[in-house]
């Protein structure tokens, strides 16, 4: 065993409850690869590849750094944590792709544990990965000490898929990546000798807002999968993306450029379109684009080679076409994409902060009104009041977590 220091990162997609412990360094043991590496184990329901035991957390370490932020959760943080870097199968494409994320498990549990797949926002370089560990913990494996199975995608694009460019916001292949990944992790905690409660819980804010809408979408439709979800908590995602085009159409400024540039430069690859870049951007841009997404670049870098001026940015003729009857291909993409058409079963509560302007709020209230005029029976929207899309996690952390464990007393 081995001393491993690592320090708390600060994503817009880390929980909330340890965001602010950033320049904090703590330690935790780490077995290497030879102490814990597990077998290879894949069946036809089992999809895991793959999983090396990378550390454990104390407790008491935990509670310690989570302070007053963990709000009512904090007296819940009782196990110490094993985390565990893991692959699994999973299918993009059609073809079956390995995929990867971390798993952390509650140690010494004496009763069976909810399950809580929680999904990260936007990342853009590969170190920025959770299995990457490469800045220290994502912030989600504190969860885990307070007694849930946690699992954490690093989603199709990064870790063992790294080869491929992340789908992002590609629905289908968002949703099947996080379902696997459940799948897979059953082998891993059974072998460590722990049982899950039958609870299924989906969390995540930002493009892990729509991630999570995506994997909920996913299981509700498709009974093969066997899960059901417990609770979904999904913040500030973009799940009308028809509503992002009509403000590009509207040649509105955009504060982050380089969100837009991921979204074409994903479904030019995805649905091998394989246009040039100069039919999107105009110059210096397309020039500029065609290595910026190679993984090595952070969104701010990339958005300091851009503009956030729509109208300097994209082309005349593809403006004119997203204007007129021009695109087709993209328009019938972000339709696709778009949750216009699906109403969720499972209780659902959508976060969002009204002072907004990365993914404004009218997204979630028009999302919460479509699909509660459709039927929806479990919605419901949580206004963040005055919340922007960077300060409004923690606000949605605190009402979602005392939320879930309601779930967990009426069992």
């Amino acid at each position: 065993m081995t001393n491993l220091k690592y320090k708390l990162k600060q994503w817009g997609s880390t929980l909330a409850l340890v965001a602010l412990l950033a320049p904090v360094t703590l330690s935790f043991s780490s077995c290497s690869k030879s102490d814990a590496a597990i077998p290879e184990s894949v069946t036809e329901r089992e999809r895991l590849v793959s999983a090396e035991k990378v550390g454990t957390l104390s407790s008491a370490m935990l509670k310690q750094l989570a302070g007053a932020y963990a709000g009512s959760f904090q007296s819940q943080i009782k196990y110490d944590v094993a985390i565990y870097k893991v692959s699994y199968l999973t299918t993009f494409q059609g073809r079956e792709t390995e995929a990867s994320g971390l798993v952390a498990l509650p140690m010494n549990l004496t009763t069976a544990a909810p399950v809580l797949s929680v999904q990260h926002g936007t990342i853009f370089r590969h170190d920025e990965a959770p299995s990457a560990m490469s800045g220290g913990l994502s912030g989600f494996e504190v969860f885990a000490s307070g007694g849930y199975i946690t699992l954490i995608p690093d989603y199709l694009g990064f870790g063992a898929s790294r080869n491929v460019l992340h789908p992002y916001y590609h629905q289908q292949s968002s949703g099947i990546a996080v379902v696997d990944l459940i799948k897979a992790a059953k082998s891993l905690y059974a072998q460590e000798g722990i049982a899950d409660n039958g609870q299924l819980f989906l969390a995540g804010y930002s493009e892990g807002g729509y991630v999570t809408l995506a994997a909920q979408k996913e299981i509700e439709t498709n009974p093969q999968h066997g899960l059901k979800i417990t609770a979904s908590g999904a913040g500030a995602g973009s799940y009308d993306l028809t509503s992002m085009l009509a403000d590009v159409k509207a040649g509105k400024p955009y504060t982050y450029p380089a969100y837009l540039a991921y979204v074409l430069m994903s479904y030019n690859k995805t649905y091998a379109w394989n246009r040039p870049l100069t039919d999107f951007y105009q110059e210096p841009y397309a020039t500029r684009l065609a290595t910026l997404f190679n993984g090595q670049h952070s969104g701010s870098a990339i958005n300091k080679q851009l503009t956030t001026q729509t109208e300097d940015l994209f082309s005349a003729t593809f403006l004119e076409g997203l204007r007129g009857n021009g695109e087709q291909e993209l328009k019938k993409a972000l339709q696709e994409n778009s949750f216009n058409n699906w109403v969720p079963q499972s209780p659902t509560r959508l976060y969002h902060g009204t002072a907004d302007v990365i993914v404004p709020y009218a997204n979630s209230r028009q999302t919460f009104e479509r699909m509660k005029a459709a039927g929806a029976p479990k919605l419901e929207l949580i206004p963040i009041q005055h919340g922007t899309h960077g300060s409004s996690m923690i606000p949605m952390l605190t009402d979602l977590i005392p939320w879930m464990q309601s779930f967990e007393a009426s069992r």
